[in-house]
């Protein structure tokens, strides 16, 4: 029987109104919150998406915002918060993911996966329904 994966890292909402026009443009801007207890060094971790049970077509090599910058993320307009600023992600702390715009819509089942990358093992994964 395998093991259920926690919620460490979930969404706590999608946003998609443009930031500047105040329209609906399907901005498809994500927001994590950290729930666990531990801090992460967020440059050990990874994330994976599935909309719909289908991969979500976005490279996030590391969860560190000044590593992140260097890295290829195919689908990524910008990440920011507290939680990839700096060294760690601790509890509490927010990061918002801005997808290219129309990646999400109302009614998708977004699947979210952080994974350590040294272990490759996937360490939280949260569902939620838009």
């Amino acid at each position: 029987m395998e093991k259920e994966i926690p919620v460490i890292f979930a969404i706590t909402g999608l946003e998609n109104v443009d930031e500047l026009t105040g329209y609906n443009n399907y901005d498809s801007r994500m927001l994590l919150l950290h729930t666990g207890k531990e801090n992460y060094p967020n440059k050990n971790l990874k994330a994976r998406f599935l909309k719909n049970g289908q991969p979500v077509l976005c490279t996030i090599a590391t969860m560190n915002g000044h590593d992140f910058i260097s890295t290829s993320h195919t689908g990524i307009q910008w990440m920011g918060g507290s939680g990839c600023s700096g060294e760690t992600w601790s509890p509490g702390e927010r990061i918002c993911i801005d997808f290219s715009d129309g990646t999400f819509h109302p009614g998708d089942r977004v699947q979210m996966d952080i994974i350590d990358k040294g272990t490759n093992m996937t360490i939280s994964r949260h569902i939620y329904m838009y």
